[in-house]
């Protein structure tokens, strides 16, 4: 058998309704090319770039070896040379690439400096295709397996060490992949940088620098930790980092824990700048999902047709300027969380393609027509009362159940006052810090009027309010008229002796009394009221009839 004699249906032996399949009688695996790009993207961002680049480059110098030790027994080559030559057939039968074939190298003699050994043009690479569509395009060539595979066939079957070098790639913008293989001593010094991603030291490094990053890390963390709760005053949560000290946030952060746990959807409600978002992200972090990516999306800020493209992707050509496919969010938050804010600002009609997303698991590229299935966890975020939008027509209740699976109401910061002077004093430390001023603390004077403040803008406002403050003063600490206007006119909030009662408790007793110290004279206690004398006969029964007399 010589070169072109290898056919891909004399070589693929499967059987039709599935099963074990081989390949010049070797077991092999259809995997999607997909996959491998997701694989390739998690790589670099578990173990960086070079990382990445290593374990790709080293899998596919040991798949080239393993195919030239296979093919070498495998048939009875009309002479060694078709065997040696055989690999960049080999990587088109496989459909890896289609190769258009340049110079060949002559066995067993070495290569003269001004020509390679071996050289192609590679078109339609699988892995340029894929680091494209899941990284975008690169500074530098992508295709680290091919090369890698093209390496260790050449090696193996000339029994010298045959790098390849990729100089041209579409993954950085090129028109076509371009590569050129030598003998290692021909290279000279140009192999040198590529040599550590055929051996394990480039991994070695990256895990080292992973290790010092998570250490480095840790300990930032855990003085982040001391620092807040020295300043803040209050606890700080484990999981999130967030100062709390009211018991309404302690128990919507012990929900959101709770809810983590499971894969079900969350609506997260509440008004503007409560911090939503905190918590979408706490729900992210302490799920199975936190080693994947989170990733947030503001649906009220983008139209609905570029909303569509961003969420679902698009395909080349679906409009003008789509010069290449693209995945959406959907499929960029894979294994991980999307956060939709702002969901009560969607459209109808982009309500229903979320609903489908959301029921059917999978979504459809703008221009495409074939279904990809997703695996995200959906976490929405809204300021409106989505009831109330259901019942004005503004929007499906359908889908708002489809959300609401779990919701966490987020209270504002006027129901949880014991949570204003921990996270200012955070704010003006913060603040302080990347001002580079000298502020120690807060008056008695400024925290008893943040103290008056119903806070309309939640937590947002507070921080706002302290980055104001410390720009502005001129002494060590923050004062009253430090603070932005509409604070310091805040007017002190209303006290109350002793418990809480009833408005209608309290309204019966002073009606009681009033009749009283008129004699009984309910004309003139009905004029001293200022209700109708019908009105207070009505009362008057209704209290005899509870047991109350005047």
């Amino acid at each position: 058998m010589n070169l072109d004699d290898l056919d891909l249906r004399e070589l693929l032996a499967f059987e039709p309704k599935g099963g074990v399949m081989r390949f010049a009688a070797q077991r092999v695996l259809l995997i999607d090319a997909v996959a491998l790009g997701i694989l390739r993207k998690e790589l670099i961002d578990l173990v960086g770039l070079q990382g990445a680049r290593g374990v790709l480059t080293r899998f596919g110098y040991a798949h080239g070896q393993r195919i030239a030790e296979a093919m070498r027994g495998a048939f009875p080559w009309q002479s060694e040379r078709d065997w040696q030559r055989a690999g960049g057939r080999l990587h088109m039968l496989h459909g890896l690439v289609v190769l258009e074939p340049g110079t060949d190298g002559a066995p067993g003699q070495p290569a003269p400096p001004d020509a390679p050994f071996a050289e192609g043009t590679w078109h339609e690479s699988y892995e340029a295709e894929q680091h494209l569509l899941h990284l975008g395009r690169a500074s530098e060539p992508v295709c680290w397996s091919l090369v890698g595979f093209a390496s260790g066939y050449m090696s193996y079957a000339n029994k010298r060490e045959i790098y390849c070098i990729e100089d041209r790639c579409v993954g950085r913008g090129d028109a076509a992949c371009h590569v050129v293989g030598r003998y290692k001593e021909d290279w000279g010094e140009a192999i040198e940088p590529y040599l550590p991603y055929y051996q394990t030291a480039c991994l070695e490094v990256a895990l080292e620098e992973i290790r010092k990053a998570l250490r480095s890390a840790e300990k930032k963390l855990q003085a982040r930790k001391q620092e807040l709760a020295r300043l803040g005053g209050g606890a700080v949560d484990e999981t999130s980092g967030i100062i709390v000290s009211s018991e309404a946030m302690r128990r919507v952060l012990d929900l959101a824990r709770r809810v983590a746990q499971v894969d079900s959807t969350v609506l997260v409600s509440g008004e503007s700048g409560v911090g939503k978002e905190r918590i979408a992200r706490l729900i992210h972090d302490a799920s199975a999902r936190a080693q994947k990516p989170f990733v947030a999306i503001n649906c009220g800020a983008i139209s609905e047709t570029l909303l569509e493209s961003e969420l679902f992707g698009h395909v080349r050509g679906a409009f003008t300027g789509a010069d290449r496919d693209r995945p959406g969010l959907f499929e960029a938050a894979a294994g991980g969380t999307l956060f939709l804010d702002e969901v009560g600002e969607v459209s109808p009609g982009m309500q229903v393609k979320l609903l489908r997303a959301l029921q059917e698991r999978e979504v459809r590229r703008v221009g495409d027509n074939k279904a990809r299935p997703i695996d995200v966890r959906v976490v929405a975020a809204t300021n409106r009362a989505l009831a109330e939008e259901i019942t004005a027509g503004h929007f499906r209740q359908d889908l708002y159940y489809r959300l609401r699976v779990v919701e966490l109401r987020v209270p504002p910061l006027r129901e949880r006052p014991d949570d204003v002077l921990p996270l200012a004093r955070l704010f003006l430390a913060d603040s302080a810090r990347r001002m580079g001023r000298k502020i120690t603390g807060i008056t008695p004077r400024a925290a008893d009027q943040l103290l008056r403040h119903d806070w309309p803008g939640n937590v947002r406002e507070l921080e706002n309010a302290i980055e104001h403050a410390v720009a502005l003063t001129t002494g060590s600490r923050i004062d009253v008229e430090d603070l932005p206007e509409e604070l310091r006119a805040a007017l002190p909030r209303p006290t109350l002796p002793g418990r809480i009662r009833p408005l209608e408790d309290v309204e019966r007793e002073y009606i009681l009394a009033v009749v009283n110290a008129t004699g009984g004279n309910k004309s003139k206690a009905a004029a001293e009221l200022k209700i109708g004398t019908a009105t207070l006969f009505r009362k008057l029964k209704e209290y005899d009839k509870k047991g109350h007399r005047a």
